[in-house]
């Protein structure tokens, strides 16, 4: 299946709006005021000329410190590489600012696997004059070094730990400093769960590099050790739980359909049968008001005397 990278970021950035501002944009964070937010719906806009639809990922309507008016947030994830994407943000903003009338910050959170420099400019300029400058502001990051984000005693800083710069020798000790992280942080169970999700869709152990997990957080000389144990065990226990429920789901789902089309099956045999009865029934009884003895009807249905004589009686 699949993986809804919108969807996913979407969830994670709307659940710690203020935790992402302040790890990325700091200086942002100062000004706004996050006491007022409002997460706008989806807007959906049609590229008339690519033939083509994109839906907004987040909005969200805030203040500024000391400010009255209103300032829109959008952040847009951006999973794959596309070349025109510093256009589409531009006519993001100016379809949004047609709409809304008010100030907006544009951010895009380039989040695909791939090493490159992403412009954060979409210009418009001819030898005599420019027109147009739009910037948004950027954070690409497979650039980003996971080592650097540990410290943060951030939720956003764990969960995207799996997006940031890392080697596949790293995977084991890179999903124990993203346990380490979870204690730390103290959440409750369905923001944990959220974060744990988020992390495991992107940063995948095999059963071997699951069990030296276990081994190297045995071996931890540090606080979190027997709570990072518990974690781990607990959410094994709920996976298993989890697995055998929607097993036992899909198994019942299954004998029931089958106990249907059983059902349908030898309904119908018995239909048939019934019907072919009741016209053999009807079709002897005929013969024998015209007259015709029991012997010749059972030579002309093929059947023995006896069943003739059992069905005229019923």
């Amino acid at each position: 299946m699949a993986i809804d990278h919108d969807r996913l970021f979407k969830e994670l950035i709307q659940t710690f709006f203020e935790e992402f501002i302040l790890l990325f944009f700091p200086e942002m964070h100062e000004h706004i005021d996050f006491s007022h937010l409002s997460f706008l719906s989806e807007e959906l806009f049609t590229d008339v000329t690519a033939g083509e639809k994109y839906r907004v990922d987040l909005l969200v309507e805030t203040k500024l410190r000391a400010e009255d008016g209103l300032i829109i947030v959008h952040v847009e994830n951006q999973a794959y590489i596309q070349l025109s994407f510093p256009e589409r943000m531009f006519l993001y903003f100016s379809r949004l600012f047609e709409k809304y009338r008010t100030r907006i910050v544009p951010i895009a959170v380039f989040s695909y696997d791939t090493l490159r420099d992403e412009p954060s400019l979409f210009s418009i300029e001819f030898p005599f004059g420019e027109v147009l400058k739009f910037h948004f502001f950027p954070v690409e990051l497979r650039k980003k070094h996971w080592r650097d984000y540990i410290r943060h005693n951030n939720p956003i800083s764990a969960a995207l730990l799996g997006k940031m710069g890392y080697t596949e020798s790293e995977k084991i000790e890179l999903k124990k400093e993203f346990l380490r992280m979870l204690v730390r942080l103290e959440l409750d169970e369905a923001r944990q769960r959220l974060l744990l999700g988020f992390f495991e869709t992107y940063v995948k152990l095999s059963e071997e590099e699951e069990q030296q997990l276990q081994r190297e957080v045995k071996a931890m000389e540090t606080k979190e050790k027997e709570k990072v144990l518990e974690l781990i065990i607990s959410y094994e226990q709920k996976g298993r739980k989890e697995g055998w429920e929607e097993g036992m789901k899909r198994g019942l789902q299954q004998g029931i359909k089958q106990g249907m089309e059983e059902g349908m099956k030898q309904g119908m045999k018995q239909g048939m049968k019934q019907g072919m009865k009741q016209g053999m029934k009807q079709l002897i009884r005929n013969m024998a008001r015209k007259g015709m003895t029991e012997k010749d009807i059972a030579q002309l249905v093929d059947l023995p005397v006896k069943d003739v004589q059992a069905l005229l009686k019923e």
